[in-house]
């Protein structure tokens, strides 16, 4: 079979690779769609596990599936998480799955951006789900990234009627202002330094967009917020000047939502004096759990979230490398997906 091999964000190679074998209670996937994270573009995070096969947001249709296997059969449409938790451990009965050891264990083999992948046993009975035959394999390929931001602003404990701010527009920026809008917020203030982007997130809720190159976010932030500052504020730009924007314009009490890592290296100064007095709570959120993957899925089935709006360009898997060149470069792109069929 084909797999696109990372090597580095410039150096992605078309290789082969035997079709990956399956237990008794696991299941083979044809890939059909498979979108790019912004994590595959962080060379940093790759580099000491380059070359490796990446692709985590897949769907496709079931293959193969094992004699033990019963609630799939072939040619079952699906999307597969690509990590599943325990269940059991004391981070997951804490409700941390993310943090659950086997979280990080239960990969798809080699990887998304490939003709086939193998599902572990734990992920087929965990977190693959079925998709309708309404929904495109390219939108199901936002579950998981709808996910992801769905459980941040969960742990943000998002209500009706709060502002938010977004810093940065791009897939994931898109995604947290319209779940905003959905769970209730009733004042989406979206920033970035790319206007094409700041144009489209007027379609995906926000109300009021900033480029900080020509305007001033705080004091824009304030001005719509009553002078208190945003209630919370999601950072979706892996910046530290994006991470000192976020605290300028959140409001007293208010939550700043790390969501995007930096560099290696990266320190952001903060004093525990004006935490302790402004009580803002910095809430980190990494990946997302079997929880959220199905509710993105309802949101996606019930026509709430118009992936769409948010897919800006398809490749040919035989293309993957155009494909990240197009994610990392373009600046008039939002999610990229790779196609194989």
């Amino acid at each position: 079979m084909k797999v696109a091999k990372y090597y580095s964000q410039n150096d992605i190679r078309i290789e082969d690779m035997g079709i990956p074998e399956i237990d008794e209670d696991e299941a083979l996937v044809e890939m059909r769609a498979c979108g790019i994270c912004g994590t595959d573009l962080m060379h940093w995070y790759l580099k000491s596990r380059a070359p490796l096969v990446l692709g985590h947001e897949p769907a496709g249709i079931v293959a193969r599936r094992g004699p033990n296997v019963k609630n799939f059969e072939v040619g079952d449409r699906v999307f597969v998480h690509h990590h599943v938790a325990c269940l059991e451990c004391h981070y997951c009965l804490h409700g941390d799955y993310t943090l659950c050891e086997r979280f990080h264990e239960t990969n798809i083999k080699p990887g998304g951006l490939a003709e086939y992948f193998r599902v572990p046993a734990p992920n087929l009975q965990l977190d693959t789900l079925k998709i309708p035959y309404d929904l495109s394999f390219d939108e199901a390929t936002l579950i998981e990234p709808i996910g992801c931001c769905l459980r941040a602003l969960k742990k943000c404990g998002i209500h009706e009627g709060d502002s938010i701010a977004v810093i940065g527009a791009g897939a994931t920026g898109m995604i947290h202002a319209r779940l905003s809008e959905i769970l209730g917020a009733t004042k989406i203030i979206v920033s970035d330094l790319i206007d094409y982007r700041l144009n489209l997130a007027k379609t995906f809720g926000a109300d009021v967009v900033v480029n900080p190159k020509r305007e001033g976010l705080r004091e824009i932030v304030k001005a719509e917020t009553d002078g208190r500052g945003a209630d919370i504020v999601v950072v979706t730009a892996p910046s530290l000047d994006a991470y000192k924007a976020g605290l300028k314009v959140c409001r007293k009490g208010g939550k700043l939502c790390i969501f995007a890592p930096t560099e290696p290296g990266s320190y952001l100064q903060i004093s525990p004096k004006e935490l302790f007095f402004s009580e803002v709570q910095l809430i980190p959120s990494y990946s997302t759990s079997h929880l959220e993957t199905e509710a993105a899925l309802n949101l996606l089935k019930s026509g709430k979230f118009n992936a769409k709006l948010l897919i800006t360009h398809r490749f040919q898997l035989s293309n993957a490398a155009e494909a990240f060149r197009t994610a990392l470069e373009c600046k008039e792109s939002l999610k990229v997906v790779v196609l194989n069929g």
